[in-house]
């Protein structure tokens, strides 16, 4: 098998999901071999939302030949990662260059985990939510927009409320009576909103 380890490993973050790896080549004679090409594993860490992760499933990448350069998609947002790379031959593969640790920026959320509407009365609604599954950063706030239907399915003015991240519960005042609403919701981090859900629901005609 290949003597030594790729050296110089680099990488560098291009967005929240996607990073570019570089590497020295190994001298030719220290492959042994025929060279076959790189394989860079790498693996996820710890999301950097808190989240502790139960186990860690190593991810293999192969570059064929002589590449000195990969690009590993499909990383998650804001969590940190590490790499190492070798060198293969047709016997197998050689000793792992030494693990690099970087750190995937935040991204958009994914959308709310759901979201309740409960308690209608004449002039109010009570909507309670669950948080996004993957935060993918740090949440800023939710966002609520509103807007009531007629009966022949119009959409009337739409109404926005920005909500602290922190909240899970609001309670809807003044609204009008007998009347059905539509709302849109969604989550954002300091990078943009994430995937809305909708609902809908009325108030009550009368005491």
């Amino acid at each position: 098998v290949p003597m030594v380890a790729p050296g110089n490993v680099q990488v560098h973050v291009i967005n929240s999901t996607l990073a570019k790896v570089h590497w020295d080549p190994v001298p030719l004679k220290t492959v042994r071999g025929h060279l076959q090409g790189y394989k860079v594993y790498y693996w996820k860490v710890q999301s950097l939302s808190r989240r502790s992760r139960r186990h860690v499933e190593k991810k293999i990448l192969t570059f064929r030949g002589n590449k000195t350069f990969g690009m590993l998609p499909g990383l998650e947002p804001y969590s940190s990662y590490k790499l190492n790379v070798r060198v293969v031959n047709g016997k197998g593969e050689g000793p792992a260059s030494p693990d690099k640790v970087f750190k995937t920026p935040e991204g958009v959320p994914s959308s709310p985990s759901f979201l309740k509407i409960t308690n209608p009365t004449l002039d109010s609604l009570t909507l309670e939510w669950g948080s996004p599954t993957h935060p993918n950063g740090v949440l800023t706030s939710y966002i609520l927009k509103f807007q009531p239907i007629n009966n022949t399915h119009e959409l009337g003015p739409l109404v926005e409320i920005r909500i602290p991240a922190n909240e899970s519960s609001l309670i809807l005042k003044n609204l009008n009576y007998s009347t059905r609403y539509k709302f849109y919701f969604n989550a954002q981090t300091s990078v943009g909103s994430g995937n809305q859900i909708t609902e809908e629901a009325v108030t009550i005609m009368d005491e």
